[in-house]
């Protein structure tokens, strides 16, 4: 891959020394069991973003682990959970800084019974942002990072610069991809190929859909898709990021700028096709929902917050409180969740604990039902969109929710859940 700053060196904040962190790889009815010490000067955590762990197993900020301190962290993953899914920092206000300096990795949880044939290769891919000063140092964020979101003059392929795989012309690969960044929307498309989407957070969907130009990938989400060479053989593509406006950016750079991300390069020597089954998944809609939620997210100009007092970031008009509980749900209920997004810029929003099944989205006036059932625990919310979806919690305890652009949770863009008997 490139080389970014010649003759600097660059202090990250890592797992295991390295970036991104150590893939752990499991299969479903696993127990896992990992133990962190944390060597920070700061406090931390480890969230297992979308895993279907217990409150008190999910790095909740309410949990700390302080400088010097460690924690094993153990829990049993139900046959059922396999989907691409990863890890990261949760510390009150400090989970920002944690991940733009380097701590985030993959968590794959696999089935012993995966439809997908194992004659296609799997790549994984954790994109992720860094902003490197000419010294080689990762600044810290600016008052406009704290408003608009973080994103970096780099963007990384599993910590390399504009990396390059090969693909044999015929040959189809499943793509593992994971959004890492703090606030970078990743409007993903491959030149001369259409892609297939097989999965998204929480697992494989119940049947392939082919031909899509492009997959926008919000900041925490993951997709699986199929890559099939169908090019001539001398043929090399980019994986890129096309333009997406998020909103709120003033002169922020992605509204604007295609950014290349990896180069594919065919191989000299054909393979045959190797075809995907029709039917993936069996996934069942959760059914006629009991009770309903509603959640609005707004900005204004407000004191306070950790960027000297521009924006205030809110979840129905209120700033995150750790000793506060903002809703109750009765565990095993069939819930329906509306997220309104009152404000002029997208929000990602994340609920820990459980995977949920998007219904609708509303803009403009316009409802548009979502085209495809899918298990997903990470949905963009767009500027003035509404997002229903359905949800069942099956775990007692206190569950976070939030916006997963990093500064905006930071600055106080979450809420508690509790999940009563």
């Amino acid at each position: 891959s490139k080389a970014m700053l010649p003759g600097t060196s660059t202090e990250f904040w890592t797992y295991n020394s390295l970036v991104p962190g150590p893939l752990i790889d499991v299969f479903e009815g696993d127990t896992v069991r990992i133990r962190l010490e944390n060597r920070l000067s700061q406090q931390t955590t480890v969230h297992w973003h979308g895993l279907p762990v217990p409150p008190a197993q999910d790095g909740n900020p309410m949990d700390p682990i302080a400088p010097g301190a460690s924690r094993t962290y153990e829990f049993t993953l139900p046959v059922g959970s396999a989907g691409t899914y990863w890890y990261h920092p949760h510390p009150h206000e400090m989970t920002a800084e944690q991940v733009f300096r380097g701590m985030a990795g993959l968590l794959i949880v696999r089935s012993r019974t995966d439809p997908i044939p194992t004659a296609i290769e799997e790549k994984l891919l954790v994109i992720s942002d860094l902003r490197l000063a000419a010294d080689g140092t990762i600044p810290p964020n600016t008052p406009m990072d704290w408003q608009t979101g973080r994103e970096g003059n780099y963007v990384l392929v599993n910590g390399q610069y504009q990396p390059v795989l090969t693909i044999k012309p015929g040959q189809s690969q499943r793509w593992r991809v994971l959004n890492a960044t703090n606030a970078r929307y990743l409007r993903l498309a491959l030149t001369g190929h259409t892609l297939t989407l097989i999965g998204t957070d929480g697992g494989l969907l119940g049947s392939p859909v082919p031909g899509l130009d492009e997959i926008l990938l919000a900041p925490a989400e993951r997709v699986e898709v199929i890559v099939t060479a169908n090019l001539s053989s001398a043929a090399s593509a980019v994986l890129r990021s096309l333009p997406y406006d998020r909103g709120g950016m003033g002169m922020m750079g992605s509204a604007s700028t295609t950014i290349p991300l990896l180069t594919l390069n065919y191989t000299s020597a054909a393979t045959a096709a190797i075809a995907l089954p029709g039917a993936l998944n069996s996934i069942a809609d959760l059914g006629v929902p009991t009770t309903t939620k509603r959640l609005v997210f707004s900005s204004g100009m407000g004191m306070g917050g950790m960027g000297g007092g521009m924006m205030s970031f809110l979840i129905d008009g209120k700033s995150f409180d750790p000793s506060r509980v903002d809703l109750t749900s009765r565990v095993n209920e069939i819930e329906q969740w509306t997220i309104e997004n009152r404000s002029s810029m997208d929000h990602p929003f994340h609920l820990h604990g459980t995977q949920f099944q998007v219904v609708s989205r509303t803009r403009g006036g316009v409802t548009v039902a979502e085209p495809f059932l899918a298990w997903r625990d990470t949905v963009n919310v767009a500027a003035l969109e509404t997002v229903v979806f359905k949800v069942v919690q099956r775990q007692l305890g206190r569950r976070m929710y939030h916006c997963h652009i990093l500064e905006h949770e930071s600055q106080g863009m979450m809420g508690v859940l509790e999940v009563v008997a």
